[in-house]
């Protein structure tokens, strides 16, 4: 794999002053259709739970029912992944619009979308796309975020993902980008630490020295889970325990990052729910030890 490099120092980025005013969630789950009854019955295990936006967008009546169960019980954070900011095109305002009759509906705190691109000329391409790491990339996504901005208040924050070889066209390493990219939004991060795991084990970068080059202030949330090795390349499949690299980079992040909430992607060979649980337990001891959460 070619080595991706990181600078050497972080770049300042402003801190939007809606970041203060989010509240802390605590550690919960993806929401996944098979854990429904656990959750119920372990009603203290999850703080709250992030849901995909498509799986509930338009949804049948039965979908509907279960949506208005879930907020009974639960704060919901919205994760979409249509949106392709990174599209040069633009984003589908329609799209845009059905997300911002969504999020009103839910009345969350924040939503949250990927860095990358999902779609070109109107053709969905199935899978998240990484961007090139440039100032014209820089340029398209805040063009977008403008546009979706304008019919979304809602506070946004934007998930690093993972790249299988080095992004063609790129004139930055990430976390220049990243910075840059922080530094003309107003939009927070997801940071996802199992991507930078996986980035950087991959392309031969320090996940730790790379966490020291993001914005800190700017991370609202996490991820985390475990993949699977195919021949020497690790592959994000959100399908294993979280591993001790990613635990050890979620203590560094809450030590050093404002982090509101974390959540555990669990996508494939899903096992027993108290296997989730004793994650969801180490995570929010983590959270607890650095007082992000109670």
């Amino acid at each position: 794999m070619t080595a991706v490099s990181q600078p050497s120092s972080p770049i300042s980025s402003p801190h939007p002053s809606w970041l203060q005013e989010l509240p802390s969630l605590g550690v919960g789950i993806g929401y996944r259709p098979p854990y429904r009854t656990d959750l119920f019955l372990h009603r203290k295990a999850a703080d709250f739970l992030e849901i995909t936006i498509e799986h509930f967008l338009h949804a049948p009546p039965e979908k509907d029912k279960e949506l208005q169960l879930l907020q009974e019980h639960f704060t919901l954070i919205p994760h979409g992944l249509n949106l392709s900011l990174g599209s040069a095109e633009g984003v589908d305002e329609r799209y845009v619009e059905d997300v911002a009759r969504f999020l009103d509906r839910l009345n969350t705190p924040w939503w949250s979308e990927h860095i990358a691109w999902t779609q070109t000329d109107g053709i969905a391409i199935g899978h998240l796309s990484p961007v090139p790491f440039s100032e014209e990339a820089i340029e398209t996504i805040s063009r977008n975020l403008e546009t979706v901005q304008r019919t979304i208040k809602t506070p946004l924050i934007l998930e690093n993902i993972t790249y299988p070889f080095a992004v063609p066209g790129s004139t930055l390493t990430e976390t220049e980008f990243l910075n840059q990219l922080m530094e003309t939004t107003s939009c927070g991060l997801l940071l996802d630490l199992t991507n930078v795991f996986t980035n950087g084990t991959n392309h031969g970068f320090n996940p730790t020295e790379y966490l020291q080059q993001l914005p800190l202030e700017r991370v609202v949330q996490l991820h985390f889970v475990g993949g699977h090795w195919s021949g020497d390349v690790l592959i994000d499949s959100h399908s294993h325990p979280t591993p001790p690299e990613v635990w050890e980079l979620m203590d560094t992040v809450l030590k050093l990052a404002p982090v509101k909430g974390a959540i555990l992607e669990r996508d494939e060979n899903l096992p027993p729910f108290q296997d989730i649980v004793s994650e969801l337990e180490k995570a929010r001891s983590l959270g607890q030890k650095y007082e992000r959460w109670g």
